[in-house]
């Protein structure tokens, strides 16, 4: 058994969890895991014999977790795990975490390609009919045979028999195809097929693939990059079905959870930027290989690809140093749409493949937010819609078809589990739902994994397999609400430390107090810090709304659209009752799913959307949120649950809102009299006036 950590001994920190701890010089990294929660799985009793253990030491000054980590603070392989790489081989990089041990501060990666339990993606695409009308056209044509009386080449008569049949003036050639043309043409004997590539705003067609004969199939891929996951759909672009679908975690997070995090990893490793363009570029190539797998598709036959993502993600996947992008006035190296060949990008699909871009909106709304953007149309409605990406950075457009607005607002990565005592990301064996009695204080929640609520008979069996091993965004949002409106926390958030006599639920921390969710192991706490970050968050993304709405000249908003992954999980009476997002109907509140993953597929699939989205954007008015004087005077209001000034009439009609109540930081409750405000909202409040 390991002697108690000390604040000398090295700190481990896992990714993609996040989970850290402090561990003695010799522990075994798959003790430290196991300690920690983190699910590392190892069949094999620690003989090194399986191999199901792999992980990765990422080298490199971590400044956000204030770790320098190095393969020199790991031991150097030991017999067994040499003999294991002998007999069955260890990719570049791997160790074996149950012979590995700690020698020093480490950041350590958790390959999710040997985690069977890995976070679960959930980026399904939609079921809309997209009407055709694809950048890339198959045209198959029959060819004059040589003829010495006509000395025109093979290239050249190919061309003819294009415009004649396909009605095509200006046509060009991929060069890689010049040599191949003559032996295409005979092979097919005198037919073929041609991939030609036409944008909506391009006179110009040019022949990007050629087949002998006739070739009736083609694909195009539709990616959205987020800072946490990467969603890619396979989609027929003859047909329009989504041929296959996957995602997987960005493997950026080992650089940093959040986008400046990963600037600042930048500035501060030379090699930081390469290293994060090569690790998103192999994560795409891996679902690239996934998708095609599940749709029984061959990378050749994939011409067209549509990308998206936040401005630092779509500048580090194209190879961009985003470091203008983390201080005023962001700049961005490129904001139009993108148009180049994918292997430009070293992805390996037809050789003459083309990859699309969709425009930027600001220096922090990016192509992502003009994806979910043309999926949603607000332009094309006269209502005032809100729609509301929720990730490490929110990013938010309201109007109409008079006027849109859009800007962006730093919640950090609280939603997503991370800086949460007990927070993890969304994978099996995290609570994702949660019921407080207000009577008893006691809970009920559900787990990712199982239908069935912890009070119900079977739970327990049907946790067996994963345990109850935290609590994601979902559940964390879901939690802080509902112990709101059972009363264990006051309108500012505070832990009411006179509960502890009515509930054993209800502990002393420090102090504070904090609420256990679940006893046992692990225990799983709610502590006061972890309600600040939530109600950090939650206030930094009201207040940039609320901007917008200024800027809009209204004080309400006819419907609100939660789009993204986790948006999807979030339960709208929950999101409203934390103040995460205005008073509205809650029937004119739905999650659209992976709208950015919609609005890349539109623009696969027809080209005329990738002229609307630009000719949007360029009309789109943009607030920078850090420039904006009444920012923090909205923040401050909006730390309350569910807002210090804004009434909730609507919610307030749905659900029943507890009675106001003072608690002191000391978790002190006194009764509903006015109470000294704090400075910052003095100030707030002398700025208002």
């Amino acid at each position: 058994m390991n002697p108690p950590p000390n604040i000398t001994d090295p700190l481990v920190l896992f990714m993609p969890s996040g989970k850290r701890g402090r561990f003695p010089v010799g522990t075994p990294v798959l003790d430290a895991a196991r300690q920690l929660g983190v699910y590392v799985e190892s069949v094999c009793g620690g003989r090194a014999t399986c191999g199901r253990c792999q992980i990765e030491v990422q080298e490199g000054s971590f400044a956000k977790h204030k770790i320098v980590s190095s393969n020199d603070h790991i031991s150097p392989k030991g017999a067994k795990e040499e003999r294991y790489e002998r007999v069955r081989g260890l990719p570049e990089r791997r160790r074996l975490s149950c012979s590995a041990q700690i020698l020093g501060d480490l950041v350590i990666d958790v390959p999710q390609d040997t985690v069977i339990n890995a976070q679960t993606i959930r980026k399904d695409a939609d079921t809309r009919v997209i009407a055709r009308d694809t950048a890339i056209r198959m045209c198959y044509v029959e060819i004059e045979e040589p003829d010495m009386h006509k000395p025109l080449g093979d290239l050249d008569r190919l061309k003819i028999a294009l415009m004649k049949d396909w009605g095509f003036k200006n046509l060009e050639f991929d060069f890689y195809l010049m040599p191949q043309v003559q032996s295409i043409l005979r092979k097919g004997n005198w037919t073929a097929t041609a991939a030609i590539h036409k944008d909506a705003d391009s006179d110009i067609a040019r022949v990007i693939a050629l087949w002998p004969g006739l070739k009736n199939e083609a694909y195009g891929l539709a990616c959205d990059i987020g800072s946490t996951t990467i969603a890619m759909h396979l989609v027929s672009l003859l047909s329009g079905r989504v041929a296959a679908s996957s995602g997987t975690s960005n493997p950026q997070i080992r650089f940093g959870e959040d986008l400046m995090s990963r600037v600042s990893y930048v500035m501060m490793n030379p090699d930081g930027r390469e290293g994060m363009t090569v690790a998103v570029r192999e994560a795409v190539s891996g679902l690239v290989d996934k998708v095609c797998a599940e749709g029984n598709v061959q990378r050749n036959d994939i011409l067209d690809a549509v990308f998206v993502g936040n401005p630092i993600m779509h500048h580090l996947f194209l190879g961009i140093d985003p470091t203008e992008l983390g201080g005023a006035p962001f700049a961005l190296a490129v904001s139009g749409a993108v148009r180049i060949k994918a292997s430009d990008l070293g992805l390996k699909l037809n050789q003459g493949a083309r990859l699309y871009m969709l425009p930027c909106i600001a220096g922090h709304v990016g192509a992502d937010a003009a994806a979910v953007t043309l999926s949603e149309g607000p332009h094309r409605q006269d209502e005032m819609m809100l729609i509301v990406d929720v990730g490490t950075n929110a990013e938010i457009v309201l109007g109409n078809s008079t006027r849109v607005v859009a800007a962006s607002s730093p919640t950090g990565p609280a939603f997503e589990g991370a800086e949460i005592s007990g927070g993890q990301r969304a994978a099996p064996g995290a609570i994702e739902r949660v019921r407080i009695d207000p009577e008893t204080l006691e809970p009920r929640y559900r787990v990712i994994g199982s239908e069935l609520w912890s009070d119900q008979p079977g739970f327990a069996e049907s946790v067996q397999a994963t345990g109850v091993t935290g609590i994601c965004g979902s559940g964390i949002i879901e939690v802080v609400a509902e112990m709101y409106l059972a009363g264990i926390i006051s309108e500012d958030g505070v832990v009411d430390g006179s509960l502890a006599a009515r509930s054993s639920r209800i502990v002393s921390h420090g102090r504070t107090f904090s609420y256990v969710l679940k006893d046992g192991e692990p225990k799983i706490t709610i502590t006061q810090n972890d309600v600040r970050a939530i109600q950090l968050a939650k206030a930094a993304l009201y207040a940039g709304t609320k901007l917008l709405m200024e800027k809009q000249h209204t004080d309400h908003v006819d419907s609100i659209h939660f789009a993204g992954a986790f948006g999807s999980f979030i339960d709208p009476k929950y999101a409203m009752v934390l103040g995460l997002i205005p008073d509205c109907d809650l029937d004119k509140v739905k999650a659209v799913g992976n709208a950015a993953g919609a609005g890349a597929r539109m623009a696969l699939l027809n080209r005329g959307y990738r002229r609307e989205i630009e000719e949007t954007v360029s009309r789109i008015e943009k607030i920078e949120t850090a420039l904006e004087p009444k920012f923090q005077e909205h923040f401050v209001y909006a730390m309350a649950l569910p807002n210090k000034v804004d009434p909730f009439p609507k919610l307030a009609a749905a659900v029943k809102l507890p009675p106001r109540k003072a608690v002191g930081e000391d978790g002190a409750a006194g009764d509903a009299t006015p109470r000294r405000r704090s400075r910052e909202e003095r100030a707030a409040r002398r700025g208002r006036e």
